[in-house]
């Protein structure tokens, strides 16, 4: 790699580090609670919440785009900006992933539950990260306008998410 693929590389590792952070809770969350409710009821909340937030994710990559967080995010970090066809495709990608993540938990794998684990914590961290930007920037940063009901989507998603996962009480002797 020459100097300028480093320092992309670089640029969109260091750029993209929250995500791994939210990634790494997401797993946590996976293995340490119990796996999905078969209950088809309680599935079908946590569907209904989490491609609504997908929607909110479209519009907000959408605000993103249009507003090139792409050059404004990575600058703002010092870092160099991403591609246009690298910003794009990440985000492209990751629609495709949990859209099939929720084909995934209505089949029943739990490792579905990680990827809607995963879009629920990014969503909360999104929710306050862009106005915090926008704070940082003082004034308007890609994304802001979307954030809070992506975030908002988030919180709700997490909540369904802790109903469907958790340990059933234990009935009294």
């Amino acid at each position: 790699m020459g100097p300028v693929d480093s320092a992309n590389l670089q640029s969109v590792l260091l750029g993209t580090a929250g995500l791994s952070a939210a990634a790494l809770a997401a797993l946590l969350l996976t293995l340490l609670r119990k796996p999905p409710s078969s209950d088809p009821v309680a599935c079908n909340r946590v569907l209904q919440i989490f491609l609504l937030g997908l929607a909110a994710q479209c519009l907000h990559f959408a605000e993103e785009f249009l507003t090139r967080l792409e050059s404004r995010f990575p600058v703002l970090l010092g870092l160099p900006p991403w591609s246009e066809n690298f910003f794009v495709v990440f985000n492209l990608a990751w629609l495709c992933v949990w859209i099939l993540s929720a084909l995934g938990l209505q089949r029943g794998y739990r490792a579905a539950l990680f990827l809607i684990w995963f879009f629920a914590i990014a969503s909360v961290v999104n929710g306050i990260a862009h106005p915090a930007l926008a704070l940082v920037a003082r004034g308007y940063f890609p994304g802001l306008f979307t954030s809070p009901i992506v975030g908002l989507l988030g919180i709700l998603l997490s909540l369904r998410l802790l109903a469907l996962t958790r340990t059933p009480k234990k009935s009294p002797l």
